[in-house]
């Protein structure tokens, strides 16, 4: 049977587009190793994926995800992200802060939309379609928070389960230095809308001052996002 080697090539494909958007820029022979694959195999995989912009090279031949990634990404509950990203916008620019909204998927947190605000002076970066492990960063804690144990998709050790119970005591989580070297995070849940768990976040260089009133416009948010969506919280 012929079904085989396609099941297996569409295997890989799709696997060097989740070793990039965890890991990026990533050269041949790197995706090649990730995939434990000769080099020329990794090579026409990645011309395959360049060829529907799924993936591009840069000018030293490092491999990144491709503006593609972004056209399929927005197909993932368009309601959902436009509406998110009005409100994300509105907070980056009232809060000064560099704010997102990103959802459960698998074991990770993937980032859906976001913004940074107008002001003057370098701000951080949080780049659509990044993701990082359930296991740390504050809207993970979020959205464990918003979640029954039982239906955690991992094991949560001690410490990050002592978090995530004091985030569902004051309504918002918080992290410093784990997802980012040196950044804070503070996160909140939101309703589940349509089986999706997800949270809003800001990110900052410094400690945030006064957590309780950004937690609380971070839920101010949350609520309309919900009511927009007719969703309950």
């Amino acid at each position: 049977m012929n079904a085989a080697p396609a099941s297996q090539t569409l295997s890989r494909g799709l696997s060097i587009l989740e070793q990039l958007s965890e890991h990026s820029p990533l050269s041949i022979d790197e995706i090649a190793a990730g995939l434990n694959v000769h080099r020329s195999v990794a090579y026409r995989l990645v011309r395959t994926l360049e060829h529907h912009r799924l993936v591009i090279r840069d000018a030293a031949g490092l491999c990144v995800l491709g503006p593609q990634m972004t056209v399929l990404a927005a197909g993932v509950n368009r309601d959902l992200q436009s509406v998110a990203a009005a409100e994300v916008n509105a907070l980056a620019h009232e809060l000064e802060l560099t704010c997102f909204f990103g959802m459960l998927d698998g074991d990770d947190f993937v980032t859906l939309v976001s913004a940074a605000p107008r002001i003057a002076g370098a701000t951080l970066a949080q780049r659509p379609g990044s993701r990082h492990p359930i296991t740390v960063g504050a809207p993970s804690k979020a959205v464990l928070a918003g979640m029954p144990d039982a239906a955690w998709p991992v094991d949560v050790e001690d410490a990050l389960l002592s978090d995530v119970q004091l985030a569902r005591e004051r309504g918002w989580a918080e992290s410093h230095d784990e997802v980012i070297p040196t950044v804070t995070s503070l996160a909140v849940s939101l309703p589940v809308v349509g089986g999706v768990r997800s949270a809003l976040a800001v990110l900052a260089m410094q400690a945030l001052p006064r957590p309780e009133e950004i937690a609380q416009r971070l839920h101010d948010s949350s609520h309309r996002i919900a009511s927009q969506l007719g969703a309950g919280h």
